[in-house]
Order: structure tokens, then sequence, then C-alpha cells
């Protein structure tokens, strides 16, 4: 979840409209702002929970991890703030030291009240490791104090996916579905199931539904991309996966792949080769 910021809540109090513009410069990605408003606030209220964790997103932002450790160390240990805890645990991750960060998000679960990112932050990092088995208990626990959470449901079914119950995954998600059908995430874990199991048009389908909500969701148009190239409609396919690298540039990569790996696709011997063809308007 490195990159991913808990949402903090706007404290009362002289605080309030400083860190409420620190929350502003950090959505709008400009975490030097943020930093410098957090600090500020600091400052004047060095106990302030909010306001460090603010700063260490800041300082994480701008690739400066290693500083930030101390700051939501010392908010963590002194505080009762899970957004805190948990951000500081995502800073552990990001410097190696996840057995550390396990350690911090298991007694940030059993908080009351619950605090809902870190159950997903818990199964996400377990599950890298190769413990499925307890990133999916974490998950059916988090989902007994928040029935129906559509970010526990999805990354639930997501850890099913990775453990191949593809059933179980299936189950979760038309259950999730069923209370938010036109979720575009629980939209894109189903393409995925969908896809994995052969079924292109249906996979092509909730992409279609991803795209419906927001067109210019990259990741959607790729994977429609290479259902359509599965499914023998090939101009469309490339179509797709050239309109998802010309928004997305990070995509080519992924719409290399599809075009090389889809029954219908494209085999280029140099890279450049393939760079130049999805380059074609």
């Amino acid at each position: 979840m490195t990159g991913r910021s808990p949402a903090f809540d706007v404290p009362s109090g002289n605080a309030e409209q400083a860190l409420h513009a620190a929350i502003l410069a950090l959505q709008g990605q400009r975490p030097d702002e943020a930093e410098r408003i957090a600090a500020g606030v600091l400052k004047l209220e060095p106990l302030h929970p909010v306001a460090a964790g603010i700063l260490g997103r800041a300082m994480m932002l701008q690739n400066r991890t290693a500083e930030a450790i101390p700051v939501l160390e010392q908010a963590a240990r002194r505080g009762n703030d899970s957004a805190v805890e948990t951000q500081f645990a995502d800073a552990l991750v990001a410097t190696g030291r996840r057995d550390e960060a396990l350690a911090q998000l298991r007694r940030t679960m059993t908080r009351r009240p619950a605090f809902l990112p870190a159950f997903v932050m818990y199964a996400r990092y377990t599950a890298e490791t190769g413990a499925y088995a307890d990133a999916i208990a974490a998950l059916q626990q988090g989902l007994t104090i928040f029935p129906g959470a559509w970010e526990l449901q999805n990354e639930l079914a997501l850890q099913h996916i990775k453990t191949n119950d593809r059933p179980a995954a299936r189950a979760v998600l038309s259950q999730a579905l069923g209370g938010a059908p036109r979720h575009p995430f629980l939209l894109m874990t189903l393409g995925q199931l969908l896809y994995l199991d052969g079924d292109y048009a249906a996979a092509a389908d909730a992409y279609q539904r991803v795209l419906a909500v927001n067109p210019g969701d990259a990741a959607a148009r790729k994977n429609l991309g290479s259902c359509r190239l599965e499914m023998g409609e090939r101009a469309a396919g490339e179509a797709d996966l050239r309109a998802a690298v010309r928004a997305a540039p990070q995509l080519a990569g992924h719409a290399i792949a599809a075009l090389a790996l889809a029954s219908h696709g494209r085999f280029f011997l140099r890279l450049s080769a393939a760079m130049d063809f999805l380059r074609e308007v």
C-alpha cells in the first residue's frame, strides 16, 4: 500500500484550517507544501498526531521515507491514532522492516473503533510473504466488523484469485457487486477473474462497464484490448492497447505482453518495433 495514504480526519481547534490546507496540498500532489504546513503546526502543537501523519506522508511522497519514520514512530508510540499507526507501518515496509510493520498492524487491528485500512494493508503485506491464509483470515475478521465493506471484499477476492480459489473469489464478488453493481474496482477484479476463466466476452463486458463510469481508465482500456485480442477482434483490441498506452505510457510493457501472449496478437523481435506499433495513430 505504499504510495497510498489512509484518510486523515481534519481536527478541530486552531490547527484545523492549516491542516485542511495541508490535506488539500497532498491531494493536489504538492507534498512540499503539505510538509511546510504540517511542520508549522507541529511547532505549535508538538504532540498533534494528524500533523505528524501528514508530515510523514509528505516526506514519503518526496522519497524521504527514512526521515519520515522517526516522525511517524514518535506519533504512533505516544498516541492512539490508527491512521498514524497504519502510516507508520507503511513506512516501515518501504524501508524493509516488514516484520515490525506487521506487528504494528496487528496491534492497530485490535483497536476500537476499528480502522478498516489496517486490515487491507495487513492482508496485502502478509500475502507478499506468501502467507495467504493469514491475509484471508485478516480480511474475514475485518468483514465481521465492517460487513459489506467493498474494500475488504475486493481485497478478499483478489487474495482468493492469488490462491487460485476462483469459486471463492466469484462468491465474494457476487455479494459485493450485489451492493455496488457499478463499482469500478469490483468490476476490474471481476474482469480479472473472468479473463482467467477464459470467459473473454464476459470479462470484456466488465471492463466496458468500468469505462462507462470512467472513460479515462487506461488499465481498464488495456485489459479490454487483451480480451478483444483473445476474442479475435484484433483491430479493436490493438486500438484499445494503443489508446491505453497514449493515456498511460507506463502501461507499455503490459500492452506489449498482451500483444505477444494473446492467441490473436503480434510478436515483435525488437522492443523498439513494438513501441513504434503502439504509438501508431
